[in-house]
């Protein structure tokens, strides 16, 4: 049984709703280390009176995540939290896939390369491999960077769709990073056309002074870009020329992540 008791847990839950959804919670882990449990069994578990275990449970399971195993009064967990689950399985398989592609740019290029995906109005970095010319290459991972300031961000703004691009640009604000960042619109948009027509972006020093990146997209199985390959490394070495050529490499790379996605395009 667990030793967890929220009626007297005072410091990180407070009262009323985030007990509520706190115990919600509770309930959902006893449920999956148990796969079946009953009224009193979740109540005793979570130290509560049975009528405030079945309602948490009646709660659960009207957003079917939780359902009842039959008519023997246990519940089990719901395919509700298929759903919820999908959210981020994505960016899992994304990351399986590209591990290894990853590496092994890592080590052709020379430089620090990582994954990114859309994450409200930010590009969010889920992997990241250093390649052999990257001595001190900041860790990128889990970091939430301005869309229009990085090549990721770029890439996963330029195919989006124009009105809801329009408005993670209007959530975010055009705001300077440093002095190379891209703040007005029109300028912006035009870069993103050059994105769309090259097939790659590029950030020179607009993240952070002395740094160039360049990305390339990375689609889904139905052809939707779901991510960006980065590369990443000191502007005086990944020279604005450089990245051009090798920009193909990187393209050729992201290709191979899509079609491991299982995109056939």
């Amino acid at each position: 049984m667990s030793n967890y008791d929220p009626d007297t847990e005072t410091t990180t839950v407070p009262t009323g709703g985030v007990k509520s959804v706190d115990r919600a919670i509770t309930v959902l882990e006893i449920l999956a280390r148990r796969g079946e449990a009953g009224v009193s069994e979740v109540a005793a578990e979570i130290n509560v009176h049975k009528s405030t275990a079945f309602r948490l449970l009646g709660a659960l399971e009207v957003r079917g995540l939780v359902e009842q195993a039959g008519e023997r009064g246990k519940y089990r967990l719901g395919f509700g939290l298929v759903r919820l689950a999908g959210a981020v399985t994505g960016r899992i398989d994304i990351t399986q896939q590209s591990r290894p592609v990853c590496e092994e740019l890592a080590e052709e290029i020379g430089e620090t390369v990582n994954i990114a995906v859309l994450q409200e109005h930010y590009a969010v970095n889920l992997y990241q491999v250093r390649g052999p010319g990257a001595v001190a290459a900041q860790n990128w991972v889990g970091q939430l960077t301005p869309l229009y300031a990085t090549s990721s961000g770029k890439i996963l703004l330029a195919y989006l769709a124009a009105k809801e691009r329009a408005a993670l640009l209007a959530a975010t604000g055009l705001k300077k990073v440093t002095a190379h960042t891209v703040t007005a619109k029109t300028k912006l948009e035009k870069n993103l056309v050059a994105v769309r027509e090259s097939g790659y972006a590029w950030a020179l020093e607009e993240l952070e002074l002395g740094l160039h990146a360049m990305a390339a997209p990375v689609r889904n199985r139905d052809g939707d870009v779901v991510a960006a390959l980065s590369a990443s490394g000191p502007a005086y070495r990944l020279t604005e020329d450089r990245m051009h050529e090798l920009a193909p490499v990187l393209v050729k790379g992201a290709d191979e992540i899509s079609h491991r996605m299982g995109c056939l395009g």
